[in-house]
């Protein structure tokens, strides 16, 4: 089964935009719990400009899914995940002033950097997953850090969906397919969808794990929240 986990980070977007707490972050958390999603995740950024290290601190005794904690492996955010033990720690390398994650690691560049990570975050039983793009040698690299899952990184897949599925999801299957042979666990984001996902899921059946935060919180203004957590899910069988 691949599970459903929904980033949050839109709707603290949108609570910040105003001040207050409305709305309220973790009550959303609870809720796309309750309408069925299997985990929750959140990408705290140094400015915090959405998800704060305050909602991660909050978060972690309600969530009762998988825990999935996305970021930069700077010392405030190691300190964070030391402090809170997420189910799954991902690490991104984004900068501090990215829009979004916009590509992934160079596994092999910085090979003895993320497999000190690892090797810490394991240790306090957490379990890591690293962003990579379709690179087989960042995916190889990967797997020698000791990493328990991989996530790939699925913003070419989506853009160029529409041009060409069957071309577009070609290179996803080959990284899946080879990080499933060498042991990894696969995970998969970024601008992921109702229109592309099931075409991703068919073509990669094995996946653990999908995060979704931006298409799944807009659409959930059309359909609402507990309905579009449906759809998403329905994708995935």
């Amino acid at each position: 089964m691949t599970r459903l986990s929904v980033n949050i980070n839109k709707i603290a977007t949108l609570r910040n935009a105003r001040g207050g707490n409305i709305p309220n972050v973790a009550r959303v958390a609870l809720d796309c719990e309750r309408f069925g999603a299997e985990g929750i995740t959140v990408h705290p950024r140094p400015d915090e400009r959405h998800i704060r290290y305050a909602d991660v601190r909050e978060l972690r005794p309600l969530v009762t899914t998988e825990f999935n904690i996305e970021g930069n492996p700077e010392p405030n955010f190691l300190a964070l995940l030391h402090e809170v033990k997420p189910t799954q720690a991902t690490l991104v390398p984004d900068a501090h002033d990215a829009i979004t994650s916009n590509a992934g690691w160079d596994t092999v560049k910085n090979f003895d950097f993320l497999k000190n990570i690892v090797a810490e975050l394991k240790a306090d039983g957490i379990r890591v997953s690293i962003f990579v793009d379709t690179n087989l040698k960042n995916i190889e690299f990967a797997k020698r850090t000791d990493a328990d899952r991989i996530e790939l990184y699925t913003e070419p897949y989506a853009a160029n969906y529409f041009k060409n599925n069957e071309l577009a999801v070609q290179l996803f299957v080959a990284a899946a397919n080879f990080a499933h042979e060498i042991g990894l666990g696969i995970n998969a984001g970024h601008d992921l969808s109702l229109e592309n996902l099931a075409f991703l899921h068919k073509n990669i059946p094995f996946l653990d794990e999908v995060s979704i935060g931006h298409a799944l919180i807009a659409d959930a203004l059309y359909f609402g929240l507990e309905k579009t957590i449906k759809l998403y899910k329905e994708q995935l069988k």
